[in-house]
């Protein structure tokens, strides 16, 4: 059946709260739904469920932070989903985003707690932060994510509708700073026309430098 044409096309998009390329590439896809008719849907994936099974090859900073700050975001992250809804994600993203990222405050549990507040979600959700029975709910969660895409990524994961009538998607777009305006929606438009080539899997560079916050 053919999409009404004033219905606006799903974005799913994967994120760790953590990850500060993943933060860039959202406040990126929130400034495209001003310029194009799109609605982004969040999902939670998770680095430290990614990496789990190759902590021994990692370099000892990032397995660090692996272990003692990446589970319990998400865990807190999951179980919002899980007692409130899925829509609460997106406020609660841009919550723990801005305190993590743009304050630098990191991911520690009182700046947790502080983003639960901003979202006016309850501070007993910080009860899930050493573990959760939604495990299995975030992991599937992250599996549906990362299947489409593969091992070889991280976070975020976008997923689109495709010509074929399934799902058109990718890792990235890696950027800094988040373009505004209609150069947003040139990015989005260049990312969606080179993913939906057949056999298209990547173009990369070096970065020369980290992210940048300033415009967000």
């Amino acid at each position: 059946m053919r999409r009404d044409m004033s219905e606006k096309t799903p974005v799913d998009f994967w994120f760790d709260p953590l990850c500060p390329w993943a933060w860039m590439t959202s406040r990126w896809v929130l400034e495209v739904e001003k310029v194009r008719d799109i609605e982004v849907r969040w999902h939670v994936m998770s680095l430290a469920v990614l990496n789990e099974d190759k902590l021994d090859e990692l370099p000892e900073e990032y397995r660090e932070m692996l272990e003692t700050k990446a589970w319990g975001p998400v865990r807190v992250v999951i179980a919002a989903q899980e007692e409130h809804g899925p829509e609460v994600l997106g406020d609660l993203y841009t919550a723990l985003g801005t305190r993590f990222h743009n304050q630098g405050e990191g991911p520690e549990k009182e700046t947790v707690a502080a983003a639960l507040k901003d979202a006016g979600l309850p501070e007993s959700l910080m009860d899930h932060w050493d573990s959760t029975p939604y495990e299995p709910q975030l992991r599937a969660s992250h599996k549906e994510g990362i299947d489409k895409v593969g091992q070889e990524v991280g976070t975020p994961v976008i997923a689109v509708p495709g010509a074929d009538g399934g799902q058109l998607a990718f890792f990235g777009p890696v950027v800094t700073p988040a373009p505004k305006g209609e150069d947003a929606a040139k990015l989005w438009d260049g990312t969606l026309a080179v993913a939906s080539v057949p056999g298209f899997y990547e173009i990369k560079r070096t970065r020369t430098k980290g992210p940048d916050f300033s415009n967000l």
